[in-house]
């Protein structure tokens, strides 16, 4: 059997070997292995800036961007000598050896290894205890449209101006957007969370309506700003990393102006090299002036003085004190929203089929259901993925409400590491 062709790159006077650069790694646009390299490099400036030292999970989509990624927190046992190692705690108390690029070679080094998309976490390899980092983080619920996210972020903009901060705008490569704020590695991840909390609530308290800080997918509409991305292990997708999506788009680092006006379908691995030789990267200076999170956290203070208790953090964290009840509304003694569970699957497309049987049964509740009502979550899986729907059957009057049945399809992710 012959074997699987290999391209050696030489960069920084290492030598890196791409396996299968000729695999088909976004089959509806036809782009290779290949090519994404060459996108990475051709933007190594921009991409590097943004996760140089930083520790970074591996996302790995080893059949490419159609293929199911798994997680992998520690780094091979073995590394070539141009990739660094930072040793990351996590909530539990266990850490994980993960890798940092902090050049050219690793980041082709990662890529091989099938990372279409590059998330580091918010610290540098120097302070792993101390983010340098605020992410607000722009996720909007289903039937919210680009215009919704735009305006949101002109309030997000405008409350960061007030506290002596600047967030650098980007679109996330997905549904969303992103803000980063550089700040001084002082504070810790509570204390970072704390504040993206207090900023949440002030920005929904000046766009009611059409921005939220509800940690529960039942009581959110328009824009979630997603506090819990500050929490101590997660990642998101930096400034111009690729997406695992069919016409392979980035997370575009963008001016204030060009992001008022953008069209994120606008930014893909083929169109942003020439977008940066023209423009630059304008996120060019995000390192050059830091800002501090007292205001923001005397904000929070005022907050917590008037009443407002720390919102939910994620499931797998401990209780932390002067948290609320962590119990969605849907699940309390007295449920505040009737939610049903439809389906649970491996793959995201089985979900969907089997939220389409649902509504095949029962047509008469479709009409009542408005996009939010449709709640699709992501849960992570030991090193997987995997995907729940509910539907929120708030809308429909109770007389015609279905009762719940089992899911369809029932996929249950114990059975995976338990075999």
């Amino acid at each position: 059997m012959a074997k699987a062709k290999k391209q050696i790159f030489e960069l920084g006077g290492f030598e890196v070997a791409l396996s299968n650069p000729e695999k088909i790694y976004f089959p509806k646009a036809g782009i290779t292995k290949l090519e994404l390299v060459e996108y990475y490099l051709a933007v190594e400036p921009c991409v590097l800036r943004a996760v140089a030292r930083r520790p970074m999970i591996l996302k790995r989509y080893v059949n490419g961007a159609e293929g199911e990624p798994f997680y992998q927190k520690r780094a091979p046992a073995s590394v070539p000598p141009f990739v660094d190692i930072a040793t990351f705690t996590f909530p539990s108390g266990r850490s994980a050896n993960e890798i940092c690029v902090t050049n050219a070679a690793a980041l082709v080094y990662v890529v091989n290894l099938g990372c279409i998309e590059l998330h580091p976490h918010a610290v540098r390899a120097e302070d792993m205890d101390h983010p340098d980092e605020l992410r607000i983080d722009l996720d909007p619920v289903p039937g919210v449209g680009w215009a919704q996210i735009v305006d949101v972020a002109k309030v997000a903009r405008e409350v960061l101006g007030e506290l002596g901060l600047v967030g650098w705008p980007k679109t996330s490569g997905s549904r969303g957007a992103h803000l980063w704020v550089r700040i001084e590695p002082r504070w810790t991840f509570a204390e970072v969370r704390r504040a993206a909390l207090a900023f949440a609530r002030e920005v929904e308290r000046r766009a009611p309506g059409i921005a939220t800080a509800k940690w529960w997918k039942e009581e959110r509409q328009g824009v979630f700003l997603d506090y819990n991305q500050n929490a101590r292990d997660r990642t998101t997708c930096c400034a111009y990393s690729v997406r695992a999506r069919d016409d392979a788009r980035v997370s575009m680092a963008l001016s204030w102006d060009d992001f008022l006006v953008c069209d994120p379908a606008d930014f893909t691995l083929r169109t942003v090299p020439a977008i940066v030789k023209a423009r630059g990267d304008a996120h060019a200076g995000i390192d050059d002036a830091p800002g501090r999170l007292d205001q923001l956290l005397a904000l929070a203070d005022k907050q917590e003085a008037e009443g407002q208790a720390d919102a939910p953090w994620p499931p797998h964290f401990g209780k932390a004190a002067g948290e609320g009840p962590r119990v969605a509304p849907s699940r309390a003694r007295k449920p505040k929203f009737p939610v049903i569970t439809i389906a649970r699957a491996k793959q995201q497309a089985d979900a969907l089929a089997g939220l389409e049987r649902w509504k095949t049964r029962h047509p008469k509740v479709v009409p009542y259901l408005a996009p939010e009502d449709i709640l699709t979550d992501t849960m992570r899986g030991r090193s997987s993925a995997w995907t729940r729907i509910r539907v929120n059957l708030k809308n429909v009057p109770e007389t015609e409400r279905p009762p719940e049945e089992p899911p369809d399809p029932d996929y249950d992710p114990a059975t995976e590491w338990q075999s």
